[in-house]
């Protein structure tokens, strides 16, 4: 579904990610790792495509990622509807004066009938426990009530792809279960998830694969998750412990 090849990304003469190569199918559940700095947040922004590549190639399902392709206005709502994209702030996420209206947002730029936006909206308030908050404004809302419905209007469009920046930033240890478990169940419903983390342990069970950014932008290992942050060496060889 995802395949990047020899992709290098800079902001003015600094590289953020060096000759990356990648590909991700269709229903895997991937853990970014690094230490900060390495390009875990420019990953998960051009897999978005609110980034672009300097050089290299992204091509989503076959078809090339490009600001040629994004200025397709067809192409562009399509790509945005099945890469679902949580910010690592969720201030940054939400805007409008209610969280009925921020969930509902995304499905009415879809043109989508109000019947089917409610539904929508219902069934995100339920799956995330936060139906009790439907009238109230998020600004006023606490981190972790912010950070569900942020993701909530994420989930509003019904993503194949969901793309999360550090989602457990900021959050108590409940709440970071809590969203473990959400995204384990959003992954055995058949969604891609693509994370980047640092709280290895709050998210058990969730991933299936991990993919180590080292400090020099490059894939410095790819494997199985749990093999991966058992190996304490070499977690500690990339400074990420």
């Amino acid at each position: 579904m995802i395949q990047l090849t020899n992709v290098y990304c800079s902001y003015d003469e600094d590289d953020a990610l060096s000759q990356l190569d990648l590909s991700i199918a269709p229903g895997e559940a991937v853990a970014v790792i690094g230490p900060n700095g390495c390009g875990k947040s420019t990953l998960l922004k051009l897999l978005n495509g609110i980034i672009l590549a300097k050089t290299g190639q992204y091509r989503f399902d076959g078809e090339e990622v490009s600001p040629k392709t994004l200025k397709n206005p067809i192409f562009a709502k399509r790509f945005h509807q099945r890469v679902g994209f949580l910010f690592q702030n969720s201030n940054a996420q939400i805007f409008t004066t209610s969280v009925y209206d921020e969930i509902a947002f995304g499905p009415r730029q879809m043109s989508l009938s109000e019947e089917d936006i409610a539904k929508r909206v219902e069934d995100c308030l339920q799956l995330l426990g936060i139906d009790n908050l439907r009238t109230r404004v998020p600004y006023h809302l606490s981190e972790g009530e912010k950070r569900k419905v942020a993701l909530a209007s994420v989930l509003a469009l019904n993503p194949e792809v969901l793309v999360l920046d550090e989602p457990t930033n900021g959050l108590d240890p409940r709440m970071k279960d809590f969203l473990g478990e959400v995204l384990l169940s959003l992954n055995k419903a058949g969604k891609t998830i693509i994370c980047s983390t640092h709280d290895f342990h709050y998210l058990p069970g969730v991933f299936g694969t991990a993919l180590v950014l080292g400090g020099d932008h490059h894939i410095a290992r790819r494997g199985s998750y749990q093999e991966l942050i058992d190996d304490k060496a070499f977690l500690r060889s990339q400074n990420i412990i």
